[in-house]
């Protein structure tokens, strides 16, 4: 094999990504190809033909506009809010951390341990009508006497935010970590101040790991519906309860594959602004 791969040094790139290209048309094209000629689809309840059906695709956005807006205001709100949450904890670690670095570390990742069904559960206690969370905020005046969190649109976010944090933790953690120390040192030469040296320095070569953790955390949390089921209501409903209802209850597989490809576009429009607005350079970088 060694002898062959010398011979013929030019096949040689292609015959390592044959497996990667290999397992992307199986687990990735074929069905994603299959999705497609379900959503031209037209018929009820298992019976359908294929007949070119694009009012699938009509009705996939007047019918459900509002939880595609919701879903894409979720997933942003949430990216927002991991992302002031990990940058200050993992700059901490980063430059704070010393020899418990990794044990830092092992506490943001833990949570991956235990399912995402049971991470969602455990907010339903967390978040309980009578549980230390809502108690806090009525004895302070955030939440009336008979206020709650369950069944609000705080409690997805929240939930979202928590189950997908460490995919914003992690990229930005590595970012800093890969910041030498010696430009702090050379900004302080300069008579920087902490703080400029932060925003010219740390900031910018950790870019990479925000832009990174952003869309670790928007993609996935944009097609989630664990979150808004469990701990939401119908009126918090997102995509991809819509899409999971088509899919597994209603048995409606076009409209259901439409919506998917909906999701799809849309996520994929807005990576397409994200990157005109941060740099391509960024996203590659």
């Amino acid at each position: 094999m060694g002898g062959f791969l010398h011979r013929h040094r030019s096949v040689t790139p292609y015959l390592l990504l044959a497996p990667g290209i290999a397992w992307l048309a199986i687990f990735f094209v074929v069905p994603l190809v299959f999705l497609g000629y379900q959503s031209l689809e037209s018929g009820s309840l298992g019976n359908y033909s294929f007949t070119w059906e694009l009012s699938n695709y009509a009705e996939a956005f007047t019918d459900y506009r509002e939880q595609l807006l919701r879903s894409v205001l979720y997933a942003g709100i949430a990216t927002l809010v991991a992302l002031a949450l990990a940058y200050p904890l993992v700059y901490w670690i980063a430059f704070r951390g010393g020899q418990w670095k990794n044990l830092f570390l092992l506490f943001i990742v833990a949570p991956f341990f235990v399912t995402y069904l049971i991470r969602t559960l455990a907010w339903l206690n967390i978040l309980a009508d009578e549980g230390p969370v809502v108690g806090a905020l009525r004895s302070i005046g955030v939440l009336a006497d008979d206020g709650r969190l369950l069944a609000t649109s705080v409690a997805v976010v929240a939930g979202i935010t928590y189950n997908f944090f460490p995919f914003m933790a992690l990229p930005i953690y590595v970012s800093l970590e890969q910041v030498d120390p010696r430009l702090h040192e050379a900004a302080k030469d300069l008579y920087a101040s902490p703080l400029q040296s932060f925003l010219r320095v740390t900031l910018p070569l950790s870019a990479p790991g925000v832009v990174a953790g952003t869309l670790l955390t928007f993609i996935p949390a944009a097609g989630d519906f664990i979150n808004a089921q469990l701990l939401g209501t119908p009126q918090q409903s997102m995509l991809g309860n819509v899409i999971q209802s088509k899919f597994l209850e209603l048995i409606d597989y076009p409209t259901a594959a439409a919506l998917s490809f909906v999701l799809m576009a849309t996520i994929l429009a807005a990576l397409l602004v994200y990157a005109k607005v941060v740099g391509t350079e960024r996203l590659t970088g």
